[in-house]
């Protein structure tokens, strides 16, 4: 499976990030899971490694602009993420969404990572889900926005994380159920099927973010069909990740 952990805006300190950063390592070394680390832009120097190695620690960026560099006062290019030796870049995050961004701008950014060899993961997923299923809609049109501006080549290389908005935050007995997860899995391969016909698309790995820890874990990855997790504050909890990672290996 492929676990990211979005650290967001909770580690402030050097000295924790590096003790996240070294149980992170201990968790890849043991090569059950593809496990990423997505820190704030600042600690990504910190914690890059000398010498990248193969099925080791990747490190991820929370974000990437627009842009590709010169006079933009605190953006953060793609090419500085390559060069400090960034593999994923999340995109289209609901907390990015809140704060303006659109599908285009998602896009964009999509596009700039994909540049400079690195893997999206595009976060996608609903504010709330009604009785008519209208919410579909809003996961189809955030899906479709990306995948149809890119190439075949570039579509096989993207990751997916559905991250329900409405989840995020609550307990285990509110967030998503198995059953739920399973359907909206299948749901995105049906209309990843429109990008990629056959079974090309099963290729493309999704990952489910929302109130994700180690006690609903293992439920959500037995038998709904997802490649990972997309870890929240849970990320940034030493024994908490570590036992979320054991949850399901």
């Amino acid at each position: 499976m492929l676990i990211v952990g979005n650290w967001k805006a909770y580690v402030e300190s050097k000295t924790k990030a590096k003790a996240l950063c070294v149980s992170a390592k201990r968790l890849a070394l043991k090569g059950e899971h593809e496990i990423v680390i997505a820190p704030a832009a600042p600690h990504i120097g910190l914690l890059a490694p000398a010498k990248p190695t193969k099925g080791g620690l990747m490190l991820g960026a929370q974000d990437v602009s627009i842009t590709v560099g010169g006079a933009e006062t605190g953006e953060v290019a793609a090419g500085l993420l390559k060069e400090l030796g960034v593999s994923y870049v999340i995109v289209g995050h609901s907390e990015r969404r809140a704060r303006g961004e659109s599908d285009e701008i998602v896009t964009e950014k999509a596009r700039h990572a994909l540049a400079h060899g690195m893997t999206p993961i595009l976060c996608i997923g609903e504010a709330y889900r009604d009785t008519e299923a209208q919410y579909l809609k809003q996961v189809r049109r955030q899906l479709s926005a990306v995948m149809a501006s890119l190439s075949a080549k570039e579509r096989l290389s993207i990751v997916i994380a559905y991250e329900p908005i409405w989840a995020i935050g609550k307990s285990e007995l509110e967030a998503i159920t198995p059953n739920d997860l399973s359907e909206m899995i299948l749901y995105i391969r049906k209309v990843l099927t429109d990008f990629m016909p056959g079974r090309a698309n099963q290729k493309v790995r999704i990952l489910y973010g929302g109130s994700v820890d180690s006690s609903n874990a293992r439920s959500l990855a037995a038998g709904t069909g997802i490649d990972g997790f997309l870890v929240g504050r849970a990320s940034t909890d030493v024994a908490g990740f570590s036992s979320l990672v054991k949850a399901v290996s």
